[in-house]
C-alpha cells in the first residue's frame, strides 16, 4: 500500500471512498478535478482565482513546457512551482498524449519517440528516463511515465503493441525512479484499449513492477461509454484498495460522478476550461449553448444554483452579448463559472461521502441533469 494515499471514509470497498493524498507541497482531498494548465497557466485565469475557486492542484504538460520555456529556464528560476507563481500541488503528464495528438510529427522506437517540434520542426527524443529525470529537475509532485497511446478504433494486434512498448518504458521509468528517489510520486498508466486481457495484463505488470498508485490511460478517445466504464471497474478490482486511482482525460460531469462511484480519485480534462471559451457552459440542468439568440433577453443568472462570482454578479444576457463582441471579460468570466462548477461538484461529493450519502447526491444531481 502507499504510505502518500490515506482513505478517510467509503461506503464499500471500490465504491466511492473520501482519501488525502500527500504530496511535498500539500495535501489533496479527494477525488479531486485538477484544472488543465498545459503551458503553466490555466486558461482565462489567474492563479488567486483558481485558489479562491478551491482548486487544489493544477496539470501541466511536459512536451509543451519542454519546447517553450525549456526545462532549463524553469530550472534556473528555482522549479516549476517557482516559474509559475503557484505553491500548491502540480502533476505533469509525460508527453505520452502527444505521441497521438502529434502522430504526425511522433516517430515511436525501442528507446523512447523522436518528436519533431510543431512550434519549429526541431527533432527531440523523449526517453521513459529523460522524461522522469526532467520532471524531477523541475520539482513537481506527481509525475507520470512515457507511455504509447494508439487511436481508437486500433485493431487488437496494434493495441497489444503499443502494450507492450509501454510496459517496457514504464520499467525503465520506475527503476530510474527508485535509483534517483525523486520528491514527486511516480503513477503507473494502464494501457489496452477497450480489451479486457490487455487491461488486465497491464496493470498486473505495473504492480508487479512495484507502483504504488496508478493512473487509467486510453479512455474518452472515441470509445461507447459502456466500454470505458467496463475498462474502468475491471482496473478498479485489480488495484489495491489504498492505492490512489487516476482516470486521465475524463471529463464531463455525469462521467466524473460515475467514475467516483467506482472508487476513482482523480481526474483532469480540457472540457470546463475550453468548452467555456467557446460557449458551453455547464450548469445544474445541463448544457447552456450561450450564443444561442434566445439568451439576447434572458436577464436571470447562467445558474440559480451556482454561487460562483458569475451567476452572482452577471445575467445570461450580459455573458452573451460579451461573447459575441468577443470580449476577453467573456473568457474570464465563463471560465470561472465552468471551473467553479466542476470543483463545487468534487466538494459535494466528498462531503456526501462523508455522510455515506453519496447515492442521493448522485440521484439529487441527475433528476435535473441533462447529460451532454
Amino acid at each position: 500500500m502507499s504510505n502518500f494515499f490515506k482513505i478517510i471514509n467509503e461506503e464499500k470497498e471500490n465504491f466511492p471512498r473520501r482519501g488525502i493524498l500527500k504530496t511535498a507541497h500539500g495535501e489533496i482531498n479527494t477525488p479531486v478535478f485538477m484544472p488543465v494548465g498545459t503551458q503553466g497557466a490555466v486558461k482565462g485565469m489567474v492563479h488567486k482565482e483558481l485558489k479562491e475557486i478551491g482548486a487544489q492542484i493544477i496539470l501541466n504538460n511536459l512536451y509543451h513546457i519542454f519546447l517553450r520555456p525549456g526545462i532549463e529556464i524553469i530550472k534556473k528560476a528555482g522549479g516549476i512551482h517557482k516559474f509559475i507563481g503557484w505553491d500548491k500541488p502540480i502533476l505533469t503528464d509525460s508527453g505520452g498524449f502527444q505521441i497521438l495528438s502529434l502522430s504526425s510529427l511522433s516517430k515511436i522506437s525501442d528507446n523512447g519517440v523522436k518528436f519533431k517540434s510543431h512550434l519549429d520542426g526541431k527533432e527531440i527524443i523523449f526517453t521513459p528516463e529523460d522524461v522522469i529525470k526532467w520532471q524531477s529537475e523541475i520539482g513537481v509532485d506527481i509525475m507520470m511515465p512515457l507511455d504509447y497511446l494508439v487511436e481508437y478504433p486500433s485493431p487488437y494486434e496494434k493495441v497489444k503493441y503499443a502494450l507492450e512498448i509501454t510496459l517496457d518504458w514504464e520499467k525503465r521509468a520506475f527503476e530510474y525512479y527508485k535509483k534517483t528517489k525523486p520528491q514527486g510520486i511516480l503513477f503507473g498508466i494502464t494501457q489496452g484499449g477497450i480489451f479486457e486481457d490487455l487491461r488486465k495484463k497491464s496493470t498486473e505488470k505495473l504492480l508487479e513492477m512495484g507502483f504504488e498508485a496508478i493512473a487509467i490511460g486510453g479512455l474518452s478517445v472515441g470509445e461507447s461509454k459502456e466500454e470505458m466504464f467496463k475498462i474502468i471497474k475491471l482496473t478498479r478490482e485489480i488495484v489495491p484498495r489504498g492505492m490512489p486511482v487516476y482516470l486521465m482525460g475524463v471529463g464531463k460531469p455525469e462521467d466524473i460522478i460515475r467514475a467516483v462511484e467506482l472508487g476513482v480519485d482523480m481526474f483532469d480534462c480540457v472540457l470546463p476550461t475550453r468548452n467555456a471559451r467557446t460557449g458551453w457552459l455547464y450548469t445544474h440542468k445541463g448544457k447552456v449553448v450561450i450564443k444561442n439568440s434566445a439568451y439576447s433577453n434572458d436577464f436571470s443568472p447562467l445558474d440559480e444554483d451556482c454561487e460562483c462570482y458569475t451567476c452572482r454578479n452577471f445575467s445570461k444576457a450580459y455573458l452573451r452579448h460579451l461573447y459575441i463582441a468577443k470580449e476577453i471579460n467573456y473568457s474570464i468570466l465563463a471560465t470561472t463559472h465552468n471551473l467553479f462548477f466542476y470543483l463545487d461538484i468534487m466538494r459535494k461529493m466528498r462531503h456526501s461521502i462523508e455522510l455515506y450519502e453519496f447515492n442521493t447526491f448522485k440521484e439529487n444531481f441527475f433528476k435535473n441533469y441533462k447529460e451532454s
